[in-house]
């Protein structure tokens, strides 16, 4: 008789914070009201969070106070008293965000051999999912390279995919929706993972796209016809020296790479960014600064 396939198992909050963490760890919180447009960010350790007496009040805010909860899923330094990529200390996930034809993007994941099996699947409301990876040994850049190929791969939500994410917190209500919907997780697995285990392209900037335009008789003395990234790359630096916000060269490079990149808005900061960086200047620089989508306290997955 072939025995029967294990069903994931149901996991609680505590039981989350637990298995996901170091007691230790030292992690935000976040608690938004929608309705009065107001949000609070307590960072306290894991073993806080997870004492009866805090879960207490986060049943309180969401349930009689109609506020959604979410927790941060990279460990901050000892000091820290926001959630920048500078106060992030240790990298203890990867993630993924489905909001779009979520059952058939889950089932791809389940299925690629080219990401190992996720630890955690949370359902966060019909249809909707995000998709958790324990991983050690991870820098903050390898982690984001990470995502974005995998949310270009599998269709996640390419603004989800900083270190500084807040991803929800099961077992609570989300808010967001005319109908609440209780937070689900299943734990498939409780292996750490390491990058080996991913096998994705993560180049920052793709290096196959052609440019736009192509000379049918290129000048002798021409050994390769200039790329699109580099007329990019050159356009920032120009907008950059005459002093252009770096948000609107960033604004204008997306615009204009839209149809042809899977990622326009990260590809056209990542070259302002290279850009600043060549020029020796610094985002205070140019007329304002960059913000970066990163930053923030009020920043997080709310799907």
């Amino acid at each position: 008789m072939t025995p029967e396939k294990e069903s994931p198992t149901p996991i609680s909050a505590v039981e989350y914070l637990r298995t996901n963490f170091c007691a230790s760890d030292r992690l935000a919180v976040l608690v938004r009201n929608r309705d009065r447009g107001e949000t609070m960010q307590r960072i306290a350790t894991s073993a806080r969070i997870a004492e009866p007496s805090f879960q207490e009040w986060l049943r309180f805010k969401n349930e009689k106070e109609s506020c959604d909860i979410y927790l941060g899923m990279n460990s901050l330094k000892p000091e820290s008293r926001g959630r920048t990529k500078e106060d992030i200390q240790t990298i203890r996930h990867l993630y993924l965000d489905i909001d779009v034809d979520g059952p058939s993007a889950l089932a791809k994941i389940q299925t690629s051999t080219l990401v190992p099996p996720p630890n955690y699947v949370l359902n966060t409301s019909p249809d909707k999912f995000q998709v958790v990876w324990r991983i050690e040994n991870a820098s903050q850049e390898q982690a984001e390279l990470l995502q974005r190929a995998m949310a270009r791969k599998f269709g996640g939500d390419p603004a989800a995919t900083d270190s500084t994410r807040v991803l929800r917190l099961p077992g609570f209500l989300n808010r967001k929706y005319n109908t609440d919907f209780r937070v689900h997780a299943e734990k498939h697995t409780d292996r750490v993972h390491h990058l080996q285990d991913f096998r994705l392209r993560t180049e920052p900037i793709e290096t196959d796209f052609r440019p736009r335009h192509h000379s049918q008789t290129p000048a002798p003395s021409v050994t390769r016809p200039i790329s699109q990234s580099e007329h990019d790359w050159a356009y920032a630096k120009r907008a950059l020296a005459r002093g252009d916000n770096p948000e609107e060269i960033i604004r204008r490079i997306a615009d204009f790479r839209g149809s042809d990149k899977s990622d326009p808005v990260y590809y056209a900061r990542l070259t302002v960014t290279k850009a600043l960086a060549d020029l020796d200047m610094s985002p205070m620089q140019s007329n304002n600064s960059v913000k970066p989508d990163d930053e923030g306290g009020e920043r997080e997955t709310q799907r």
